[in-house]
């Protein structure tokens, strides 16, 4: 058995109720896992059992719901353009508009406009003005508006209604109603011969209209991903037995050959095998200055090469290379569904067959206690509850703000791998920082050499840089390098946290701290003062033995990033604890973060003790852990929420929740403003959503006319309605300005 996942593109989702369906109808196919449907982005994320299932069954499943689903086969080769859709629903809400007008001129001016009412009566006269009414209304409902019957009615009959049900039950009585009182008035009491052909066609128009700015406003949210994709090349031009030719970028294989010109953008991932310049990362990593690139740098597809010429030898293809996989993760966190998305689930779910029972009732209410004529303010009343609490808002609260928040992340440089990440870091409370890679540059250099007499600094760090060679450890490999001839060596022992030792010709070499030579029993006392004093200035210091005898102590500084400091008092500022975590000793650990502000420290963790160290400082409150995404990936994986820091074009790192492109600091204050700012977007559109729902609705059923004889009109609801998912998808579009 083994488990895969597909995403799925899904039509006619208009409210949450229709999640809700979608993601009902998913679930309960057999083999089927995880289900998140998006109803901002129209898609279907599906985790399941490929031995149970396929991808066509669930697009199947879907469809048979009533939602038109299709598999995305590639997401990373589109944009989500919601270009056609757009200009499709201003279409459908201009000619709604066009057949409206003269139906409201007709009724409601000569209710507002004497002048009006005098040429109705004098040209067609009442009946002639209703039969004209029918006739345009009957074209707005059975063309513009007939997605509303087409989508809600069949979701009616399944007991199943959605916002579309809404709208096609209020609209549809109001339409019933008047072609009653316009072809067979005897049917109705005298004083409740009225039209509300208006109210329906105004009804159709409102909504039509807020779904053309929702339509707007949904492919906006889209604009990070579309950017991204707009980065990726076509054609590229490529060295092939000694010719250059334009290939299509899929042609491309791994060993190619790229020429890069001034100017161009870099289409694949690879080395550069000839050539100097300057590339722009800025819309990869977020960093604004051009990183110089020379023989073996590494560059990134989707870049954009400076003044030289490159040649560059492809390494990553396709789906591999680190724009594709920028672009797969944003879709990924975008299409999640938050933890807080299951309160909005809950209610949602009940929601429409709790307001079709209140609009049942808002009628019979009416039908008994109302004033005359009872049939009439039943029907506004019972119609302006169907259409006011249609739930378009609550679903579109989280999803929209889930777009605009993680697309504009990415754009500075921050990638959320898991949804539940961006809820998580808003309640994160201290940060927890690995000090190799992240808060140094990870590239320790040899300071200083001391030796005991009778030694020379060459033999020493020949016999040590052997010892280490096969060690990755950032400190062996300062010691490898800064040695000038390395011997071979053999039976390599390595005690993780401690040191290692190993046979070197005829010498037998000892290497690791004063804890560990002393439990080989060697004496580090000569070399003692030095050690604090070096220590005490923030450099590690390992010691050296040859053949059991103290030889030297080798001391290696690892820089402090120039962003470190600033970015810490970023943090702080955010009223953030600043923790990190060490091998080091602690007086060595304590050096550094006082350079950089930090003022909790935990030092002398072995590598399987930052798990544990994580661990105690999660008990007193979310902690989110920054490593290198690679060495300390249980520590990420521990933390209630891990970052990657410095991944450059490795961004493939599962144990992560959020990766950062650059290797700047700073980047983990961006990720966690970025989680707040989407967070309290969220709770702003579900507050609004929730209270304008909770709110209009005691309204629309005339809660206020016994007071003051007020009661709302249907098609006041359908424009209140239509605003409120557009004041949603507004807000959340302001997330499009964080960071600026």
């Amino acid at each position: 058995m083994s488990s895969t996942s597909v995403s799925l593109s899904v039509q006619g989702l208009n409210c949450a109720s229709c999640v809700g369906r979608v993601e009902r109808a998913l679930a309960a196919v057999p083999g089927v896992g995880e289900v998140a449907v998006n109803l901002a982005s129209e898609t279907a994320q599906i985790t399941y059992n490929d031995q149970d299932v396929t991808a066509e069954v669930l697009a199947r499943a879907a469809t048979d719901a009533g939602y038109p689903a299709q598999v995305i086969v590639s997401t990373s080769a589109q944009a989500p353009d919601k270009t056609d859709e757009t200009q499709h629903a201003f279409t459908r809400m201009w000619i709604a508009l066009a057949l409206t007008l003269p139906v409201f001129v007709l009724e409601m001016g000569a209710h507002m406009v004497p002048a009006i009412h005098h040429a109705i009566a004098a040209t067609i006269g009442q009946q002639g003005s209703w039969f004209i009414q029918f006739a345009l209304t009957a074209l707005v409902l059975v063309g513009p508006g007939r997605v509303f019957y087409r989508l809600g009615v069949p979701a009616l009959l399944k007991a199943a209604p959605d916002m579309n049900s809404l709208v096609a039950l209020g609209t549809g009585a109001a339409f019933g109603y008047s072609t009653l009182a316009t072809f067979a008035p005897a049917m109705l009491p005298a004083a409740s011969r009225a039209v509300y052909f208006e109210a329906a066609a105004v009804i159709v128009t409102l909504i039509l209209l807020g779904r053309a700015l929702e339509a707007r406003a949904k492919g906006r949210t889209g604009a990070a991903i579309r950017a991204l994709i707009g980065l990726q090349v076509r054609e590229a031009r490529v060295l092939r037995d000694g010719v250059t030719q334009d290939i299509e970028i899929d042609a491309i294989v791994v060993g190619d050959i790229v020429v890069l010109r001034p100017g161009e953008r870099v289409p694949v991932d690879g080395e550069v095998v000839e050539g100097t310049s300057f590339v722009d990362e800025a819309m990869i990593t977020g960093e604004p200055v051009p990183v110089e690139k020379s023989e073996r740098s590494l560059v990134t597809g989707g870049t954009v090469n400076g003044a030289g010429a490159l040649q560059v030898r492809v390494t990553r293809v396709g789906a591999d290379t680190t724009l594709s996989q920028i672009i797969r993760m944003v879709q990924e966190a975008q299409g999640a569904k938050l933890p807080i998305q299951a309160l909005v689930d809950r209610v949602t779910m009940y929601f429409v067959p709790a307001v079709m029972v209140v609009a049942a009732l808002t009628v019979a209410t009416w039908l008994i206690f109302g004033p005359d004529p009872v049939l009439t303010y039943a029907l506004i009343a019972g119609v302006s509850v169907l259409i006011i609490a249609c739930p378009c808002a609550m679903g579109l609260a989280t999803p929209t703000s889930i777009m605009v928040g993680t697309g504009r992340a990415a754009e500075l440089g921050v990638l959320f791998r898991k949804g539940a990440a961006l809820q998580g870091l808003s309640k994160v409370q201290l940060v927890a920082l690995d000090k190799t890679g992240t808060v140094t540059e990870g590239r320790p250099e040899v300071v200083d050499v001391l030796l005991v007499d009778g030694v020379t600094r060459e033999t020493v760090l020949a016999l040590t840089a052997a010892a280490e060679a096969a060690s990755e450890h950032p400190i062996a490999s300062a010691i490898v390098r800064a040695a000038k001839g390395v011997f071979a060596a053999s039976e390599v022992e390595v005690l993780p946290g401690k040191g290692l030792r190993a046979q070197v010709g005829t010498a037998k070499v000892t290497v690791g701290s004063d804890r560990f030579l002393a439990e080989e029993g060697i004496d580090t006392t000569p070399l003692a003062q030095a050690e604090v004093e070096h220590t005490a200035r923030g450099e590690t210091v390992v010691f050296v033995a040859i053949d059991g005898a103290l030889a030297a102590m080798i001391a290696v500084a690892d820089k402090v990033k120039p962003s470190s400091a600033a970015a810490i008092k970023a943090l702080r500022a955010q009223g953030l604890r600043v923790a990190m975590i060490t091998g080091d000793k602690r007086a060595t650990a304590m050096a550094i973060a006082a350079q950089v502000g930090i003022d909790e420290v935990v030092a002398e963790v072995l590598p399987d003790g930052k798990v544990n160290a994580i661990k105690e400082l999660c008990a007193h409150g979310p902690v989110a852990f920054v490593g290198d995404g690679i060495n300390d990936a249980p520590a990420l994986a521990q933390a209630d929420v891990g970052i990657a820091i410095g991944t450059g074009t490795d961004v493939a790192i599962e144990s992560a929740d959020v990766v950062l492109m650059s290797g700047d600091l700073s980047g983990v204050a961006t990720a966690i403003e970025a989680s707040r700012a989407t967070m309290a977007n969220i709770r702003q559109n579900l507050g609004w959503a929730f209270a304008y729902n909770t709110a209009l609705i005691p309204l629309a059923a005339g809660a206020l006319y016994p007071a003051t004889g007020l009661l709302l009109s249907p098609a006041f609801a359908a424009g209140a309605m239509a605003l409120s998912s557009v004041s949603v998808l507004g807000n959340a579009l302001r997330l499009k300005k964080m960071g600026e």
